[in-house]
């Protein structure tokens, strides 16, 4: 294809996807937020250095291309892993195995559950995940954007709550109980299962009838059916008003405005990161982003960015800020704020990161690295939620020496506790430095 012939295709500025065709063949299937300014980014000049030789031979073989548009971009994420599924496209698929892609699997279970799981984990043909046996009854997927399918998931449960337990919902286990009781008062499980945590299942059908309709509701969305569930919707709704069940009428009202009207920004970022940089662990690698300050005799404030891909320090990548909005307390020379909970290191953390997301032409890391403890890594995450990006945090805590002593969310964030330590020093190690260099040069201007 080449680029004047885009034209005719009239390409409009909204959610879809795209399918790339060599007769009536796909050779690729893709998504976005804007389907003309997608598309059009695959004539560009330097599409072999941002998408790789396999798209560029794709574009010169594609002969035409068909488009559908969404209401929103999760429906738009749905729809190009079922298409993907369907047309398994050279494009999409080739030289990658199957394990090493996400996808969304709802169990056969007398609660069900809604999972995101590497195909590693699933026996295909038998529909089971192959750790714990556990029986599906669906598979939706290939996902290309394993960090997508988690914040569409979010997305979903916030308008039709499910549980994503580890072990099935009965299992009598204190962390499990506890994760379902949090997630129960906070509103991402559902409020009106709450018989589940002492095990008497069954003894409440009526909720346990109004939940599974509530996963079928997921499955149509999952399965990239918007257009169906939207009918499924309005007659549930009508239904119940006729039979003046006002409060059922009413929640089929709220799930239906919900579904048109879902605040998709975390998916749409992403997108940009994802269609710019490539996905993770393609071109660009596994980056970890790790943030530092420096508070040496209470002047001087300095903020650091460090990044680290697959392992390796990216200096080129790397980033200073001095702190405006933050006086810190004077401490003695050579000392640091404390990381457990001091507001100003809370305060310098926010706007470091507030001024670094303002930058979307820098890569998004896959994960957040920063130094301190609970409050810090709920800082970032807060910062991170009011900017509707989805990134996971982790947080180094220190002992009285400076030396690492505990990392919380390593784990929930899908890195070791020893590379969340390697970019926290490197982080530390570089604001120390740019420090003494703002330091010394402030002395040498008096």
């Amino acid at each position: 294809m080449e680029r004047s012939e885009l034209s005719k295709f009239n390409l409009p500025d909204v959610p879809g996807v795209y399918l790339f065709k060599q007769g009536r063949k796909v050779l690729y299937v893709g998504k976005a937020t804007s389907l003309r300014d997608r598309v059009r980014s695959y004539f560009d000049d330097d599409l072999i250095a941002t998408r790789g030789p396999r798209v560029v031979d794709m574009v010169t073989k594609a002969t035409g291309m068909i488009y559908h548009t969404t209401p929103t971009v999760l429906e738009a994420l749905v729809r190009e892993a079922a298409l993907i599924k369907k047309y398994m496209p050279h494009a999409n698929v080739d030289g990658k195995d199957d394990k090493t892609f996400l996808y969304a699997v709802i169990t056969q279970e007398e609660i069900p559950r809604v999972l995101a799981v590497r195909g590693k984990d699933i026996d295909f043909e038998n529909y089971r995940l192959l750790s714990g046996g556990d029986t599906l009854r669906n598979i939706y997927g290939p996902f290309p954007s394993g960090m997508q399918l988690r914040e569409g998931l979010r997305l979903i449960r916030r308008i039709f709550p499910f549980f994503d337990t580890e072990k099935p919902v009965g299992t009598k286990s204190k962390h499990q109980v506890a994760k379902i009781e949090f997630n129960t008062q906070i509103g991402q499980y559902p409020r009106d299962m709450r018989f589940t945590l002492a095990s008497s299942i069954g003894q409440n059908k009526v909720n346990l009838k109004m939940y599974r309709k509530s996963i079928r509701k997921v499955a149509l969305l999952l399965s990239g059916r918007g257009k169906e569930l939207r009918r499924v919707l309005e007659k549930e709704m009508k239904t119940a008003a006729r039979e003046e069940r006002f409060e059922d009428a009413l929640r089929a009202r709220r799930e239906l405005f919900a579904l048109d009207h879902i605040q998709d920004v975390s998916l749409i970022k992403d997108e940009n990161r994802y269609q710019r940089y490539g996905p993770v662990g393609t071109k660009l690698g596994y980056r970890i982003e790790a943030y530092d300050t420096a508070h040496l005799s209470g002047t001087n404030a300095i903020g650091v960015m460090t990044v680290i891909v697959d392992g390796t320090p990216v200096k080129s990548a790397y980033r200073t800020f001095r702190i405006r909005g933050v006086q810190p307390r004077r401490q003695g020379s050579g000392s640091r704020p404390k990381a457990s909970g001091n507001n100003d290191d809370i305060a310098s953390l926010r706007e470091i990161l507030l001024r670094r997301l303002n930058h979307p032409e820098w890569p998004f890391p896959s994960v957040i690295v920063v130094d301190g403890g609970k409050a810090q890594k709920k800082a970032a995450e807060t910062v991170l939620k009011e900017m509707g990006i989805a990134i996971p945090v982790a947080a180094v805590v220190k002992d009285e020496r400076h030396r690492p002593r505990e990392v919380i969310g390593a784990r929930a964030a899908h890195i070791s506790e020893s590379d969340a330590v390697l970019a926290n020093s490197e982080a530390h190690r570089f604001s120390l430095s740019r420090h003494r260099y703002a330091r010394a040069r402030q002395l040498r201007l008096k």
